[in-house]
């Protein structure tokens, strides 16, 4: 309880998301050099969609595992070899020779990315009050748009300046330096400050119940339902940026990097608006479902308008179409907030990593898929336009399982009125 009174918890808070926002930006950063990679190691667009769902991937099998591993052997030494294990990686990915070298630095990153959000999450409440914990956990989820948002213009103007080699190499040290500042941070300095504390017991406890409750979130249909929402939502969109939307820009109208990069820039600015604006418009009228499901009507409709166009929008359009899908990922908050209203807490944690899975695994999908598409149709038709037209299928198809998710989620509604006994009269 110390701990959460004392002013080295805002130390805590800060170095920790500092370390989750380069992070963040190494999820999206490799897709601002598509183009460089293709060229440079002559691979297709298939494998850079491989590429860039391997990180994704790992990520995504890793979220309830590791949950389990913090609940074991605590969130600090996992959030420190995180940190490492993605600097190493983004270091590999700088120097790498060919695709194997790319894809085992992407492994490796996705390794490190995966060990971040839970354990963040169970430290964040180990130094802070449940109050203040409500607060800076949405300042955290922001972080993380924050970090997208590094890797667009910001990162394209270091590429730019020092190569693309140089750039990822740098920001790999740094992740490395950030791992081993957050060992004294979190472990060497708190055991100065702070008395030893005892083995508590509900631990393992807590780690006893666990497939208990695994078990029955897996035959839950409300789990299902919000790990659906969060699949047509959160990939759909994270897998866009972090692959295709650059080389779509530059090939489709001629953009430079810079230019291309700065569509994703819209779009991560409505990211940062629409978390925000979804919590209070669900706060104002006191209900998920609905404002959820225009959310999710938003973000079917913007992918769609890709393909009522056949691919190749108006120009003046796209920053549009890219704020208005930034808007609806940014609302993807209210998954959570649908956990904590359907579940206990003993289960919310579990759950929130289980709908979690769900939107990344769309993220490790649709990159894949879409470069798969991209690559087929443009051969068949000797046209790059026909190419991104059907590989535009995709994301509408994911959105349309987001759509179904929401639909079939059920909503608590909260008793306004007390309680009154009714007695029954006797005729």
């Amino acid at each position: 309880m110390e701990k959460q009174n004392s002013r080295y918890r805002w130390v805590v808070f800060t170095f920790v998301l500092f370390t989750y926002l380069l992070i963040s930006s190494q999820r999206t950063a490799p897709g601002l050099i598509t183009d460089q990679l293709m060229s440079d190691f002559h691979v297709t667009a298939a494998t850079i969609g491989l590429l860039t769902s391997m990180q994704f991937f790992v990520y995504t099998g890793l979220q309830i595992p590791m949950g389990i591993l913090a609940d074991r052997f605590g969130p600090n030494i996992f959030l420190i070899i995180g940190a490492g294990l993605t600097g190493l990686g983004t270091i590999i990915y700088s120097l790498g020779n060919d695709e194997f070298h790319l894809l085992f630095a992407r492994i490796l990153s996705g390794l490190g990315d995966a060990a971040i959000w839970v354990n963040m999450v169970l430290i964040l409440s180990q130094w802070f009050k449940t109050k203040e914990f409500t607060q800076l956990i949405g300042v955290a989820a922001m972080t993380g748009s924050l970090g997208f948002l590094l890797a667009t213009v910001p990162f394209t103007l270091l590429i730019d300046l020092l190569g693309w080699r140089t750039a990822f190499l740098s920001m790999g040290i740094l992740l490395c330096l950030c791992g081993i500042l957050l060992y004294f941070i979190l472990l060497k300095k708190p055991k100065k400050i702070f008395p030893k504390e005892p083995a508590d017991k509900r631990t393992v406890k807590h780690r006893e119940k666990t497939w208990v409750l695994l078990r029955r979130i897996f035959v839950n249909r409300q789990a299902w339902s919000l790990f659906l929402c969060h699949f047509g939502l959160v990939g759909t969109y994270v897998g866009f940026i972090g692959s295709w939307a650059v080389p779509f820009g530059m090939n489709m109208y001629g953009m430079t990097r810079i230019t291309a990069s700065q569509l994703i820039l819209i779009g991560l600015i409505g990211a940062l608006i629409g978390a925000p604006l979804a919590g209070w418009i669900s706060n104002r009228f006191d209900m998920i479902k609905r404002p959820y499901i225009v959310v999710h009507i938003l973000s079917l409709v913007g992918w769609s308008v890709f393909l009522m166009f056949h691919g190749n929008p108006p120009l003046f359009f796209l920053p549009i179409l890219f704020f208005i899908m930034g808007l609806a990922y940014g609302a993807n908050a209210l998954t959570f907030a649908a956990v904590r209203q359907s579940f206990p807490m003993k289960e919310s944690g579990i759950t929130s990593g289980f709908a979690n899975t769900g939107g990344f695994l769309s993220a490790v999908l649709l990159p894949s898929i879409f470069g798969n598409v991209l690559d087929y149709f443009q051969s068949v038709s000797d046209s790059i336009s026909a190419g991104y037209y059907y590989s535009f299928i995709t994301p509408v198809i994911f959105s349309i399982i987001g759509l179904a998710g929401v639909m079939t989620m059920k909503e608590k509604r909260k008793q306004n009125t007390m309680y009154v006994p009714i007695h029954h009269k006797k005729e």
